[in-house]
């Protein structure tokens, strides 16, 4: 029986980073992949989608064309079958990018499945292989609802949506997570009909009330959205799927469900490593470590362990798994401040602490408020549309998280996550430079507000010369 330092299984971004880690220590390691490489997110999530939003917003501006005195918008058209071509070609690229960092180490990876025997060791195919330490990086896929198997001619999912073709002329879109906002809001603009449906209002993990309502409110009025949830219940004369929606039945074409992806912990014989399970089948995991609780010597970066299921995030798993794979002394890594970013037009974002969460710990904190609406460079772009909440704590102005629809919120939000990051409190935010105009400057609103909630009666927006530099 053949035996490992290290066993990696899944080559996705936190295997990858992983197997990184581990090289610089070992040369006793194998990375075992029975699936499509390239990771989850240059073949089937965060790149090809931002080329499909990246297409469908810069047809989406024809809108504005003749309010800047540019004419002739209303002529052009959009060829969908070329589109879903370029976000291949696209795709492909950035898979192309991945795959070929690997002929590096190529000589390490394994094509089959691993399977659990016990807890040190694995069956590949027909071989069994045994491991001092064992890294389950093997990501997460789409949730299709059982109960809607029957009607899986008619269904799209996450996985597949860049695969088509050619586009259905209405679509269903079941879930408005940030996978289903973000391709329904990108489809629509692209000539697609369709139908958002979701249950509730909250979109792109926003949580506090006003801005769920102000955020389901602006999508509406660009594609009105259902937040009754959905039934399937047939499939009409025509070919067409029907969705029980409320108290009316629709008819489309097809329906992409989006409502979130479940971690790839079955079939791999996670029972047979003796450790418990809680309700989603997942061991319990120290999310500082990324080792399981009841067995240290066995890890689970990334999508699998269902915690922040984000590149950077999974990426920054694998270093630390990695790292403690081949280190004796188990260490633990500080996290980086939360931040999820909804490619959506404008964009939603949070950071750090969100409102649910603050109100769950019983934080004393306050709300500074900007509107994007009347604001400059907003004004400018012709994108008048968004909030931003930024929170801080009520007695000594530390930013703690922020919630927000913001044109360019991408930028911002990363401005905020280091604010956080570099634990600086609003008063210190505001002495740093804003330069006119930028819509970064909402931002600056948004801490004034929240610096006249607090005491800022002896505070300026300038360093004085004999100021200590911000730690």
């Amino acid at each position: 029986m053949k035996k490992y330092d290290v066993v990696i299984i899944g080559a996705g971004t936190s295997g990858l980073t992983a197997r990184r880690e581990v090289s610089r220590k070992t040369d006793n390691y194998i990375v075992v992949d029975d699936g499509p490489l390239g990771t989850t997110c240059a073949r089937v999530g965060c790149m090809p989608s931002k080329v499909l939003i990246q297409v469908a917003n810069d047809y989406h501006r024809r809108f504005k064309l003749s309010e800047q005195g540019i004419q002739g918008g209303e002529l052009i058209q959009v060829d969908s079958q070329k589109v879903m071509s370029h976000v291949r070609s696209l795709r492909d690229r950035f898979v192309r990018g991945v795959t070929e960092g690997g002929e590096e180490w190529k000589d390490k990876l394994v094509r089959g499945r691993a399977y659990f025997v016990n807890p040190n060791q694995l069956k590949i195919g027909n071989e069994t292989v045994s491991a001092d330490k064992i890294i389950v990086a093997t990501g997460s896929r789409p949730i299709v609802p059982p109960k809607w198997i029957d009607f899986k001619s008619h269904l799209i999912d996450t996985n597949e949506i860049f695969e088509l073709e050619t586009l259905p002329k209405s679509l269903a879109v079941i879930g408005l997570g940030v996978i289903g906002i973000e391709l329904g809001q990108a489809l629509h603009r692209i000539g697609i009909d369709v139908v958002p449906i979701t249950v509730g209002k909250s979109i792109g993990g926003v949580t506090e009330p006003e801005l769920q309502e102000y955020i389901f409110k602006k999508l509406s009025e660009e594609m009105p959205i259902h937040f009754n949830g959905a039934e399937l219940i047939g499939i009409n004369k025509d070919n067409q799927l029907e969705i029980q929606v409320g108290n009316k039945v629709i008819h489309v074409e097809k329906a992409l469900i989006s409502v979130g992806r479940k971690p790839n912990i079955d079939n791999l014989g996670i029972e047979n490593i003796g450790v418990p399970l809680n309700e989603r089948g997942l061991p319990e995991v120290d999310i500082n470590t990324l080792a399981l609780k009841s067995a240290n010597h066995i890890f689970l970066p990334g999508d699998v362990n269902g915690d922040r299921p984000l590149l950077h995030e999974a990426a920054d798993e694998g270093v630390i798994a990695g790292h403690n794979s081949v280190h004796d002394n188990t260490t633990c890594f500080k996290r980086r401040t939360p931040l999820g970013i909804t490619f959506s037009d404008p964009n939603i974002a949070t950071v750090g602490k969100r409102h649910n969460q603050l109100l769950q710990e019983d934080v004393d904190f306050i709300t500074g408020s900007v509107s994007f609406e009347g604001q400059g460079r907003s004004i400018v772009k012709l994108k008048e549309i968004g909030k931003l909440h930024i929170y801080a704590n009520k007695h000594d102005g530390k930013i703690l998280g922020a919630e927000m629809m913001a044109p360019d919120g991408e930028h911002i939000a990363h401005l905020i996550s280091w604010a956080i990051s570099l634990n600086l409190d609003v008063y210190e935010a505001l002495k740093l430079p804003f330069y006119h105009p930028v819509t970064e400057e909402g931002l600056r609103t948004a801490l004034r507000d929240a610096a006249k909630k607090i005491d800022s009666s002896s505070k300026h927006e300038l360093f004085r010369c004999q100021d200590p530099p911000i730690r």
